[in-house]
């Protein structure tokens, strides 16, 4: 018996793997490794196939995430390779179009943090209310009051009404905190966005923001392509293996 079709017991593989042999047993029964045949005495039998599948899985979720590096495994295990690639190039577009999403949003962060208070509402409106400013920006009167809560947003109060009123600088930090949250940025990350701008008048916090989640996107995107590299080999390997 050669080396690579030596018959290998859950736990060898889960030594390897460094998880529990459980683990591996909960792997082959949803499909994420090939099926397995059993011993006389009904042990698994695994062998380098589910080794590689294993390698394989677990290259592929750092850039395509557990649920999708699920879904490829399974289809490739039944046979169904177009689908695997189909889940492939559908991360690959999602990943195209967040890029595109955050260049935008950085465009228009950078325009919102260049307007001044002054210009982002005109002035002979006066303050406005919380329904005036969710129409004005195209939101929910829950939202504004969500980022109140998380102290992002600071109205004053009217002293004879006690109703919120918003000023030119509370509706340009609204304007951001709604183009910051569409990037799927975490309401806690975005006080120190919101703090430096209100502390020099700049961007450099917002520039800050972008160069991050870009840096996230391009370390998603060598994830991905690691992962794709390896499935590829996985596919080939099979086929030599089921060619011989």
């Amino acid at each position: 018996m050669s080396r690579t079709d030596a018959a290998l017991r859950p736990v060898d593989l889960a030594r390897m793997a460094g998880v529990s042999t459980q683990q591996i047993r909960n792997y082959v029964d949803a499909g994420i490794l090939p099926p397995a045949t059993r011993t006389p005495a009904g042990y698994r039998r695994l062998d380098d196939r589910h080794r590689r599948a294993l390698v394989t899985y677990r290259a592929l979720m750092p850039g395509y995430g557990a649920e999708t590096a699920r879904a490829v495994m399974r289809a490739v295990h039944d046979g169904d390779v177009a689908l695997a690639l189909t889940l492939v190039n559908a991360g690959h577009a999602a990943l195209h179009d967040q890029r595109l999403s955050l260049e935008a949003a950085g465009k228009a962060l950078e325009a919102v943090a260049e307007q001044t208070p002054d210009t982002s509402v005109p002035s002979r409106s006066g303050p406005l209310r919380i329904g005036e400013v969710a129409a004005r920006l195209g939101l929910r009167t829950s939202a504004l009051r969500v980022w109140e809560s998380a102290g992002l947003l600071r109205p004053r109060r009217d002293r004879s009404t006690g109703y919120r009123v918003y000023g030119p600088s509370d509706v340009r930090d609204a304007r951001m905190i709604d183009l910051l949250r569409q990037v799927r940025y975490p309401l806690p990350q975005i006080r120190p966005v919101l703090d430096g701008l209100r502390r020099t008048g700049g961007s450099e916090a917002l520039r800050t923001v972008i160069a991050r989640r870009q840096e996230g996107l391009a370390q998603r995107a060598t994830a991905m392509l690691e992962g794709s590299c390896r499935l590829h080999h996985y596919l080939t390997e099979n086929g030599s293996a089921e060619d011989r």
